[in-house]
């Protein structure tokens, strides 16, 4: 296992030292990998296609809908402990005690979060990761970047996910189990939890570059433009999958 995953972190730094074509138009838009970028992104909408969309549809459709909808709570619910502490170190007191409102009362009268009754009683949900807090204080985004299935993560994201991810006290394993364990579990409760909402996603993108010239440009613009937004005056109010 872990020559594998040498052999593909030497695989990934080479293939960026092979795609940095500092193009004028990749300098002005701080985008030194694009050659790399868009045969990611050509790949990415693959995955979306054949793999992400049919298995959402599946999810959505055969699941009966007070299961799939409970799922989706559980998961946004076990995520809140992190967004809580998001909302904290941005200064978003009021919506971090919205936050700790929520998790309680749906972690006990919900079920353990499988019911929203927070949605019921109008608190609202509001997400907040540690990339949008990196950005509030400061730290410029970098180069942008898109992965091969995660999609545009430009370095700023991609630390702020990754700290998410390990610092998410929820994950139930044994006293004493590896980090690594703790990471791998909270990074597949991240990746599988929200197939109804990555698929919403998925067609929205498809939606906004449909016409374009250049879909990835647009992609590109698009991503950084809702960033942008999240970090200046956060999300707006999301309504949570069940009532």
């Amino acid at each position: 296992m872990r020559r594998f995953v040498g052999a593909a972190m030497l695989a990934a730094c080479a293939l960026l030292l092979t795609a940095c074509a500092q193009t004028p138009e990749a300098i002005a838009e701080n985008d030194p990998f694009e050659p790399m970028n868009r045969a990611v992104y050509k790949f990415d909408k693959r995955v979306d296609q054949y793999v992400v969309l049919p298995v959402a549809g599946l999810y959505v459709y055969y699941l009966p809908p007070p299961v799939h909808r409970g799922l989706e709570n559980f998961f946004v619910n076990l995520d809140l402990p992190v967004t809580f502490a998001n909302q904290v170190l941005q200064g978003d007191i009021g919506y971090a005690g919205q936050t700790l409102v929520r998790f309680t009362l749906n972690s006990t009268f919900g079920l353990g979060g499988f019911v929203d009754l927070a949605a019921r009683i109008d608190i609202p949900y509001r997400s907040a990761d540690f990339g949008q807090t990196l950005g509030k204080y400061g730290m410029p985004e970098g180069p942008f970047l898109v992965l091969p299935v995660v999609g545009p993560r430009p370095p700023r994201d991609l630390l702020g996910a990754g700290v998410d991810i390990a610092v998410n006290p929820l994950i139930l394993l044994p006293p004493g189990a590896p980090l690594y364990q703790h990471v791998l579990v909270s990074a597949g409760q991240r990746l599988l939890s929200p197939f109804e909402q990555h698929a919403r996603d998925i067609v929205l993108r498809n939606e906004l570059e449909k016409g374009s010239v250049d879909p990835y440009v647009t992609m590109r613009s698009v991503y950084r433009q809702l960033r942008e937004d999240k970090i200046r005056s956060g999300p707006p109010d999301e309504e949570t999958p069940a009532k």
